[in-house]
C-alpha cells in the first residue's frame, strides 16, 4: 500500500521504493509548488495594492493636514478664518521700545479758526472789591470743544400760491419743486444717510430704523430704505459711466473676484479699480463668462492687469499681465511648512526681487541675473515635483500643489517678475483686495442677498462710495449732491 507523504517540520518523511509512487509523489510536489507560487503571486499582488492604498492614504493624510494647517499666512484663506488662537509673539530684534516711536509724525485734534460759538470768560469782579465790567479785556488762552449738535430732523414746509393776474385777470399758480413729489417726504440728506448706512457701513435696515428713531425721533421704514438705494443705484448711471472711462485710460488697474450669496445661490463680485476709482459688477460666473459679459471691462482695456493668477485672465491679450506677489509668498510659504526646498529659495528670491525694488518703487538693476536664478529655482522645482505617473490611459492623475505651483511660476514667468522690470507694475494685488472687503463684511452682517437687482444695487453705490473716499471728499455730501442730480464725477470742473 503507498505510504501517505506529510510535509511537516520535525517529522520524518518516508521516501516511496516503487516507481509509481515516486511518480506521484512528484507530481504532488508540483501541484504543491503550483498552489505555493499562486498564493505567494497572489499575496504579492495584495501587498502591492495595500502599497497603493497606502500611499493614497498617506497623500489623503498628508492633504488633510495641509488644510488644517492653512491660514491667512500660507494660504489664499482670509483672515477671518484663523479663528481665535493666540498667534505666535514675534521676536523682538530692534530693541525699540512698544509704541509710537519718538520723532514720528502723529495725528491729533487742531483748533479751528473760527469757531461756530465763542463763549467769552471774562472777570467780573477784581479780588480787591472793584468793578471790571467796563475795563477793556484780550484773549490770553484759547481752548476748543468738538461736540455735536442736538440731532433733529427739519422740517421745510413748501406752501403753493397763486393770485389773479391784474393785467389779463387770469389765476397763476406756483408750482412745486421736482424733488417734492408728495405731500409729505423725506429728503435727499435723510435718504443718504440710510444709503450710506446701509451701504457704506453695512447696517440692516432694521437697525437704521432703530437709529433713525433713537436719534431722531422718526421711524425710517424699510421701504423707504429700499427706495432711497434704488433711487441713488438711478442716479449713479452717469457716475459709472465716468468711473469705466476713467479705468480704461488708467495705466494700471487691480482685478479680483469674490463670491456673494444671492437668493441663495453663489455669485461672484468682480473688481476693477486703482488707487483713484473702484468699479464693481455681479455675476453669476467667475471665469470667461463673466469677463466677457457687457458690464466688465478687461476685454476692452489695454494697460497693465494686475490679479491673483486665475487663468482666466491671461486669456485676454490686449492688456499686459502682472500677478500678485503677494498671493504666490503664501502659497510658497505653505510649501516650506511642507519640507519643500526650492519653494523656500524661490521664496528668499521674490523678497529680494521686492526688496531691491525698493518695494516695488522701482526697477530692479540686474534683470538677467533675477531671470537665470528664476529658472534654475524652476529647474530645481521640476526635480523635486516630479509629474505624477499614468496608471489609467483615460483618467488623468492629480498633481501635487507644489507641482501646480511650480507650473504656474514657469508659465507666467514675466508675469511674475512683472513688478521687477516695469516700475508702474505693483508688487501685489491689495488694491483690489481691499476694494472688495466691505462686500464680505455686508455678507457677514446681511447672510445674502434676496434679489439680483438688490446685489447690484449695492455693487454701484459701493463703487461710488469707495471712489469717493479715494478722492478724500466727504461721501454724505456727495450723496446729498447726487439726489440732486450731480456730483464730482459728473459735474463740470469735477475731477
Amino acid at each position: 500500500m503507498e505510504e501517505n507523504v506529510i510535509f511537516e517540520k520535525n517529522i520524518e518523511l518516508s521516501l516511496p521504493t516503487d516507481i509509481v509512487s515516486c511518480h506521484k509523489l512528484i507530481l504532488a510536489q508540483q501541484e504543491m509548488i503550483e498552489l505555493l507560487v499562486a498564493q505567494n503571486q497572489e499575496l504579492t499582488d495584495r501587498l502591492s495594492e495595500m502599497e497603493v492604498q497606502q500611499k493614497q492614504l498617506l497623500g489623503k493624510v498628508t492633504a488633510l493636514e495641509t488644510r488644517l494647517n492653512q491660514n491667512s499666512k500660507n494660504s489664499s484663506r482670509p483672515p477671518s478664518s484663523d479663528g481665535f488662537a493666540k498667534k505666535p509673539a514675534l521676536p523682538r530684534q530692534s530693541g525699540k521700545k512698544r509704541g509710537g516711536q519718538s520723532g514720528h509724525k502723529g495725528k491729533t485734534l487742531d483748533m479751528v479758526a473760527h469757531a461756530d460759538h465763542i463763549v467769552p470768560l471774562a472777570p467780573n469782579r477784581c479780588v480787591c472789591g472793584y468793578d471790571l465790567s467796563g475795563i477793556h479785556k484780550q484773549v490770553i488762552e484759547k481752548r476748543q470743544v468738538f461736540d455735536l449738535p442736538t440731532p433733529k430732523l427739519e422740517v421745510t414746509e413748501y406752501q403753493l400760491q397763486s393770485c389773479i393776474c391784474p393785467a389779463c385777470r387770469q389765476l397763476q399758480v406756483g408750482q412745486f419743486p421736482d424733488s417734492v413729489p408728495a405731500r409729505v417726504q423725506y429728503g435727499p440728506g435723510v435718504r443718504s444717510l440710510s444709503v450710506l448706512l446701509n451701504n457704506g457701513y453695512q447696517v440692516s435696515f432694521s437697525k437704521i430704523r432703530r437709529f433713525f428713531c433713537d436719534v431722531f425721533g422718526y421711524e425710517l421704514n424699510e421701504s423707504t430704505q429700499v427706495s432711497a438705494n434704488h433711487r441713488c443705484y438711478e442716479a449713479l448711471q452717469s457716475s459709472q459711466q465716468r468711473i469705466q472711462q476713467e479705468l480704461l485710460q488708467s495705466p494700471v488697474n487691480h482685478f479680483d473676484e469674490t463670491g456673494l450669496r444671492v437668493v441663495g445661490k453663489l455669485h461672484w463680485l468682480h473688481n476693477c479699480s486703482n488707487a483713484k476709482f473702484t468699479y464693481l459688477f455681479v455675476h453669476a460666473k467667475r471665469g470667461k463668462k463673466a469677463l466677457n459679459d457687457p458690464a466688465s471691462l478687461i476685454p476692452a482695456y489695454e494697460g497693465w492687469a494686475v490679479h491673483d493668477c486665475w487663468a482666466s485672465y491671461f486669456g485676454y491679450e490686449s492688456c499686459r499681465h502682472a500677478v500678485c506677489g503677494a498671493h504666490l509668498l503664501r502659497d510658497l510659504q505653505g510649501l516650506i511648512e511642507q519640507g519643500s526646498h526650492w519653494a523656500a529659495r524661490m521664496h528668499d528670491l521674490l523678497l529680494y526681487a521686492y526688496h531691491k525694488s525698493d518695494r516695488g518703487q522701482c526697477t530692479v538693476p540686474d534683470m538677467d541675473c533675477l531671470y537665470r536664478r528664476y529658472d534654475h529655482i524652476c529647474y530645481l522645482a521640476d526635480q523635486e515635483e516630479p509629474p505624477p505617473q499614468y496608471r489609467y490611459k483615460n483618467k488623468r492623475p492629480k498633481k501635487s500643489k507644489g507641482r501646480n505651483l511650480m507650473e504656474r511660476l514657469v508659465r507666467y514667468r514675466d508675469a511674475v517678475l512683472a513688478f521687477a522690470k516695469y516700475e508702474a507694475v505693483p508688487f501685489t494685488n491689495n488694491q483690489a483686495e481691499r476694494d472688495v472687503r466691505p462686500a464680505k463684511t455686508k455678507q457677514k452682517v446681511a447672510g445674502c442677498f434676496r434679489t439680483l437687482p438688490g446685489a447690484q444695487v449695492y455693487a454701484r453705490i459701493q463703487s461710488f462710495l469707495s471712489t469717493t473716499r479715494k478722492h478724500q471728499l466727504n461721501v454724505f455730501n456727495e450723496l446729498v449732491a447726487t439726489f440732486g442730480g450731480s456730483n464730482f464725477l459728473v459735474a463740470p470742473g469735477g475731477c
